[in-house]
């Protein structure tokens, strides 16, 4: 199971707002945010392709300047991965390009 710390940014002004919208997430857990525009969530999915998913909805909001990770667990994935149980999506997709 992916876990994953981010730091959303967005003008002061706009940071309310954007933590609204991201309470309705249930993947999205918010720990804090600052009155300069810094929301800290992390993220957790079942598999990377929906925390990718839902990272890039996240910066489709237009009040989102940028969301940049700061931590990223996949070890459960990984091993998934090793016995040939999952290939993520970004890795299907470079395999059709070859």
């Amino acid at each position: 199971m992916p876990i994953g710390g981010f730091i959303v940014n967005t003008r002061p002004k706009d940071t309310t707002g954007v933590v609204d919208f991201l309470k309705k997430f249930n993947e999205i857990e918010i720990y804090t945010h600052d009155d300069k525009g810094n929301i800290v969530i992390v993220i957790e999915t079942e598999l990377s392709d929906q925390m990718d998913e839902l990272v890039d909805t996240i910066k489709q909001d237009e009040r989102v300047l940028s969301v940049a990770v700061a931590y990223l667990y996949y070890e459960d994935e990984v091993e998934k991965i090793e016995k040939g149980e999952y290939i993520p999506e970004r890795f299907r997709q470079k395999r059709r390009n070859k």
